[in-house]
């Protein structure tokens, strides 16, 4: 009698859960463009003042930053977009 087949199912990975950064959302959703400069300001600083080695990551983190930045800047415009459109069409009704 030969043994049973054994077919060996691979278990279904569980879903990732959703990131949440509730710290993140709450800094975006209250922050000015001033608040978000003077957040980025002392990283920048000191990541130019990196000698050496660290110096090229450096670099690299500070062309991250600069995007985050950048990203964050366009975040505020639009919520500020959003907030006078929505204040714009209360008046209207």
């Amino acid at each position: 009698m030969p043994p049973p087949s054994k077919q060996q199912t691979a278990p279904e990975p569980e879903p990732l859960p959703t990131p949440s950064y509730p710290a993140i959302e709450g800094f975006i959703e209250r922050a000015s463009a001033e608040e978000i400069q003077s957040f980025f300001t002392p990283i920048k600083e000191e990541l130019g003042a990196l000698k050496g080695p660290k110096a090229e990551q450096g670099k690299k983190v500070q062309a991250a930053l600069a995007s985050a930045e950048e990203l964050l800047g366009l975040l505020l415009e639009t919520r500020e977009r959003l907030v006078a459109e929505s204040q714009g069409n209360k008046g209207r009704r």
